[in-house]
């Protein structure tokens, strides 16, 4: 069974950045097509980013785009989210999804096989 926890999440400033983290048990995560997404209060779960299992191909929500990064380091089984020039409509908890696919990056959440438990990220303005 493949776990992931989340990690990196706080508080910052408009304007700031966070390097969100994570971290894979469980199973080796080169085989999987991993994601990020968010849910802000009153809202729905959302898209942020997804990478493929090379690490080769990325795809990104509109919102985030240009300024957020996702990479991954299948040797040490860790997907990261580089969050630069964050702003308060930012704020929301991020969660990390795998999917057991060697295609190209996927942004809809029903299509992903295990969840982490969450980091919150809070943007002040």
């Amino acid at each position: 069974q493949l776990q992931l926890v989340e990690s990196g999440g706080g508080l910052v400033q408009a304007g700031g950045s966070l390097r969100l983290s994570c971290a894979a048990s469980g199973r080796t995560l080169s085989s999987y097509g991993m994601g990020w997404f968010r849910r802000a209060p009153g809202k729905e779960r959302e898209f942020v980013a997804a990478i493929s299992w090379s690490g080769g191909t990325t795809n990104y929500a509109d919102s985030v785009k240009g300024r957020f990064t996702i990479s991954r380091d299948n040797a040490k089984n860790t997907v990261y989210l580089q969050m630069n020039s964050l702003k308060p409509e930012d704020t929301a908890n991020y969660y990390c999804a795998a999917r057991a696919w060697l295609g190209q990056p996927n942004s809809d959440l029903a299509t992903y096989d295990y969840w982490g438990q969450g980091t919150q990220v809070t943007v002040s303005s």
